[in-house]
Formats: structure tokens, sequence, C-alpha cells
């Protein structure tokens, strides 16, 4: 009869780092395996990567976001874009209110679609030497960057039964609806034909085309209006009611025109119509107060209109939080220095509680073990604002002069 054999397994000692060793490396796995399938999801290992069973003509999608569909000239049959899309001659492309995508035409432009836009892409072909690209915008918005290009090609949009021919190095943006069309120009130039007239737009410029396909004459292109509070990821604490109250203000970009303002706020960043929040339009004065604002995370963005009509561009949005008040405790801090590396930067330092968040203009550190800061921002005037915030709600702002390190003002 075989013997039973036993097993014994003296205890092992080990070290502490060792755990930590093996802790840490299954959080990097964790971290990669996560990051693989986000990258994956939002197609950043699509982005410029180009689909080579595509025809020597077709335009490229370089990337893309939300709801973006494509109808086939051939077939007519309307599909979902994915990593393999290209476009032909004929294609059209439409996107959703939370879709946008970025396409390479043949001649190395980048076409931009904005979010509910309609394009059809009318010519793409190489020729003599040359290339015919040519999109005829239907609805929506559009910019498109072009490179050096020769004598022998053409890079054409139409709005509005208007072609217009871009020239090399261009930045332009074309809008287009029931009312009309927009036409652009950040940089280079466009020559507009309308019936046989041309006129040349260039850098600087901005032109309307009227509902009958008339072009109206140039102007300087007005810029968005600047953001100015609250500044992108700016962090709100409610009051004791559970709401916040907060003034939204912003600097138009002319200061000898009158403009009114049109605002949004809401609460996905493509302002798509249920997430709205509130829109408020022909606002004469550069600021606005909205009262109880639940928390929650929100965007918002400003448009000018002209005393002649012309309606700027959307401001890039800002981001801002809504945080409940969980803690009453004041933050307090010291030992502010402040040192002028050049110009109007600055690096500002000084010491708090350990952990707790530091915000200046738009920047952020973390108090390390001891308490302090260091952090590095660019001032435009001879103040700054500094917010210590911590995970419990508890905040506290100081006004710091930048050229004595002194503090002016706390709340």
């Amino acid at each position: 009869m075989d013997k039973k054999r036993n097993y014994y397994v003296d205890w092992w000692k080990i070290k502490k780092s060792s755990v930590i060793s093996v802790i840490v490396v299954f959080l990097f796995l964790g971290l990669l395996v996560g990051g693989t399938w986000w990258a994956m999801k939002n197609n950043w290992f699509f982005a410029g990567q180009e689909n080579a069973n595509a025809p020597k003509d077709a335009a490229r999608l370089i990337s893309f976001e939300g709801d973006v569909r494509i109808t086939r000239a051939a077939t007519r049959e309307t599909e979902k874009v994915s990593k393999d899309t290209f476009l032909l001659a004929g294609d059209t492309i439409q996107t959703q209110a939370d879709g946008k995508a970025q396409i390479r035409m043949i001649d190395g432009s980048v076409l931009t679609v904005r979010p509910n836009s309609t394009v059809v892409i009318r010519d793409s072909a190489s020729i003599f030497g040359g290339t015919n690209v040519k999109v005829e915008l239907g609805d929506g918005q559009i910019n498109v960057k072009t490179q050096d290009q020769n004598e022998a090609s053409n890079n054409i949009v139409e709005v509005k039964q208007v072609e217009n021919k871009l020239q090399s190095q261009t930045d332009a943006s074309f809008n287009s609806s029931s009312n009309g069309g927009e036409i652009r120009i950040s940089r280079g130039g466009v020559e507009s034909n309308v019936g046989g007239e041309k006129t040349v737009i260039k850098d600087g410029e901005f032109a309307s085309i009227n509902q009958n396909g008339r072009l109206s004459p140039k102007e300087r292109l007005y810029e968005p209006p600047k953001l100015i509070a609250p500044p992108t990821l700016e962090q709100v604490l409610t009051t004791s009611n559970g709401t916040a109250d907060l003034t939204f203000r912003w600097q138009k970009s002319d200061g000898t025109t009158n403009f009114s303002f049109s605002l949004e706020v809401a609460s996905s960043p493509f302002f798509v119509k249920d997430g709205m929040v509130i829109q408020r339009d022909s606002l004469t004065a550069p600021n606005f107060t909205m009262g109880n604002i639940a928390p929650g995370v929100y965007y918002w963005r400003v448009r000018g209109t002209a005393s002649s009509g012309q309606t700027t561009e959307w401001s890039e949005p800002f981001r801002f939080t809504i945080v409940k008040r969980e803690g009453n405790e004041t933050l307090t801090a010291s030992d502010w220095q402040s040192e002028n590396i050049g110009g109007k930067v600055y690096i500002i330092s000084g010491k708090t509680i350990s952990g707790a968040t530091v915000r200046i203009l738009g920047r952020e550190t973390f108090a390390g073990a001891d308490g302090s800061f260091r952090i590095q921002v660019s001032v435009p005037g001879p103040e700054a604002t500094v917010e210590i915030s911590d995970e419990h709600g508890n905040r506290n702002r100081y006004v710091l002069s930048v050229e004595s390190g002194k503090v002016v003002k706390q709340f």
C-alpha cells in the first residue's frame, strides 16, 4: 500500500516592498488595458491612419466623434462611419448634433465638418499634374485648411450657388442655412464667383451670401467674444440651499463696434438640445447672471452680432463645475512667494494643507505632503486670484500681488 504523502510549506517572510511592487504592477496593467480600450473607443489609433484599400482619388476620414454618417452615391445607402471609411465623388457626409469629422482631401487639404452639417463631395480627381477638389455645403458649417497648390489644382467650396476657390495656405470657414451663407477668412484668401462676377476675399475679411445667392460687400472679420468668467475648469461651491448663483462675463472682440450677444449654457460640450440649460439672445451687456444652478458639470459659450449684421463664430466653450458644499473649514495658506521669470510669467508658491488643490488662472496643482505648492502662470495684470480647495468642498480665495508676493485680499 502506498504511503500517504504529506506536503509541508514553510511560511515565507515577504517584504513590504515586494507587496507594494506587486500591487503597482497590477495597477499598471489595469491602467494599460483600460487606456487601450478608451483609446480604441475614441479612435485614437485610427486618427491619421490611411486606409490602404481606398481608391486612388478617395478622400480619407482622419478622425471623427459622435454620430457621423455617409450616404454613398453608388448605392444611395446610408452607413455610419468607421476606421475604414473613405469618400468618393458624389458621396454625402452628414453629422448629427453630437457629430464632428475631419477629412483629408486628395490635395492634402483638411476639411472639418461641424455638428448638424451636410456636405457633398462633388469632385475628387487627379488630372493633368494637379487635383480637382470640390465640395458643396448643404447646411451647417465647415472649415477648410489648404496647403501649397500648383496652378493645375483647384479646391472649391460651393455655398448657395457661390463657388469659392481657395488659395494656397488658406484657413477659411463657411456657413449655410435657410437664411443664406457666410464666408470667413482667417488666413490666405478665396476667389468667390457669382455668375461670372469674381470677388477676392482675403484674410481678416467676412462676406455674407443672401438667399438669392448674391454676395454682400466685404467687411472686416470680427473674432468671437473672449470669455472671462467663470474661467475654464472653475469649481463653484453651492450655497446653503444646495444651488449656486453665477455671473458670466466676456469681452467683445472690438471696442469700437456695438454688439449684441447670444449666450448658451449646457450640460453637453456639443450644446445639443436635450443638454441645453439656458439660451439667451440679444444681450446688450457683456455679462449675464444665472441663479439656482444645480451641482454638475456645465459648458458655456458666447457669440456676438455686430451692428453691421455680421455674427461671429461661437467662442471656444469653457467648462465649469458646480460642487455641493459639504465642509465648513477655512483653508489657510502662508509663505507666499512670487518670482518673475520673464515678461508676464511668474512662479507662485506657498504652503497650505497637504493634498489641497491650488488653482491660478485656469492652471492647477496639488499641495505636497508638507503642504507646499509651486505653479507657473502667465499673469495679464498686477494681481492674480489663487483658489485653494479640498475634496470636502472647503475653499478659500486669495488675491495676490504678483510684484510683492503679498496677499491683497482674502475671501
